[in-house]
């Protein structure tokens, strides 16, 4: 008996192992861009080794696949692109991770007064194929009637390009290799909601946002504050990625954001799980979405308010009800009463010493005021009720009693 004990007790712990929910494996996408690689490799590793999902980094994809095709295609499951690039109904965004800034520098003499000269003739690093800098600057030639060839992409920053534009973070370390190149400023400081260019570039793009890039952020680079513009970098997710699963995601890197704050000083630190649905290019995943609403009301507290409200007036409207029908009733029960006062004043109008033509009037008054109860209960101003009951009778008994004097 007690090997059979020992047994079903093994059997059922083993269930209860089997049943244990697994950590879902996520492949990330690594980005284009040799700055977003690094930032991705940290962060996967992080929740690899912090979270109940395991995170795998994969390569980009090679040519000119872009990384939402990728994604798209099932290659991988999760993605860290700029919130700049074209709607996909098959992408759901996860959250915001962390703004990125546009960087635009230009070789020194180079003219640079407005999109069109910079643009014009340039040979241009934008990251490789398929990358958001790419994208972008497809969309200012498009705006600003730059016809297409003149300028040329260049796939590495080795041959020497005229104009570079990217979207990284800041990263004062970087930019110190480029001594021949001043960067691009879209304007002044001050020209932020004075209807300037950067005013329009925002109006177009609501997705964007100005940015001031500080004096002395990049040494040289940046002799006075440069204007320029950020975006989010989202993580986003195949749209059939598991809805539990992504609510996890969601919740673990809330839970983690100190670490990945540490990890990436000033990168980070706006990581957060109440994010604004509506800014998102992408629908929202439903696991996320799902996350942003963990405080909402439930829909019985949303409309019991409302059912109180109904129920309150549904009990106003009954007890009226049953008020007017009281009332309904007094009034019928007021006009009967007139009949019995009218019919007991003739009752003791009658003595011995009444006359015939006397018993015949009275007689008269009574048939005359039964036939007007009779045309007001056809009329349904009376009811045939006890009360009318009692009328006809003592209307008849005050009749024979008229007639036998």
């Amino acid at each position: 008996m007690r090997y059979v004990y020992l047994i079903l007790l093994a059997t059922a712990a083993t269930g209860l192992f089997a049943c244990e929910r697994q950590p879902a494996e996520l492949r990330l996408i690594s980005p284009k861009l040799t700055v977003g690689q690094e930032i991705a490799k940290d962060f996967a590793a992080l929740l690899d080794e912090n979270s109940s999902v395991n995170v795998t980094l994969i390569p980009a994809p090679e040519g000119g696949e872009t990384v939402l095709e990728a994604l798209a295609s099932g290659d991988g499951d999760l993605a860290i692109i700029t919130d700049i690039m074209p709607f996909r109904p098959d992408v759901a965004t996860i959250m915001p991770l962390y703004p990125t800034v546009l960087h635009v520098l230009y070789r020194k003499g180079r003219a640079a007064d407005d999109a069109e000269e910079l643009l014009s003739g340039a040979t241009i690093y934008a990251g490789p194929p398929g990358s958001s800098a790419r994208f972008m600057l497809e969309q200012v030639s498009a705006r600003n009637g730059i016809p297409e060839g003149s300028f040329t992409y260049v796939d590495s920053l080795d041959l020497g390009p005229d104009v570079i534009v990217v979207f990284v973070p800041i990263s004062p370390g970087r930019l110190r290799d480029f001594p021949e190149y001043e960067m691009y400023s879209m304007g002044k400081a001050e020209d932020v909601g004075t209807g300037a260019a950067i005013d329009a570039i925002i109006l177009l793009q609501p997705r964007f946002e100005t940015f001031v890039i500080p004096t002395g952020t990049y040494g040289d680079l940046t002799p006075e504050p440069i204007l320029t513009i950020s975006v989010d970098q989202l993580l986003v997710a195949r749209r059939d990625l598991d809805r539990t699963t992504a609510y996890d995601l969601v919740t673990d890197l809330v839970s983690l954001r100190p670490a990945l704050v540490a990890l990436r000083p000033g990168l980070f630190s706006d990581v957060s799980g109440d994010f604004d649905p509506t800014r998102s290019t992408y629908v929202v995943h439903p696991g996320a979405l799902d996350y942003t609403q963990r405080h909402a009301p439930s829909i019985y507290e949303r409309y019991s308010g409302i059912a109180e409200v109904m129920v309150t007036i549904l009990i106003g409207l009954i007890s009226a009800g049953f008020a007017g029908l009281r009332i309904y009733h007094m009034r019928r029960k007021n006009l009967i009463d007139t009949f019995y006062s009218a019919v007991l004043v003739i009752r003791k109008s009658i003595d011995e010493t009444t006359t015939t033509q006397q018993r015949e009037d009275k007689t008269d008054e009574i048939r005359a005021l039964q036939l007007q109860a009779f045309d007001l209960l056809v009329d349904e101003k009376l009811a045939a009720d006890e009360s009318f009951r009692i009328f006809i009778s003592l209307s008849s008994d005050v009749l024979r009693q008229l007639e036998t004097i």
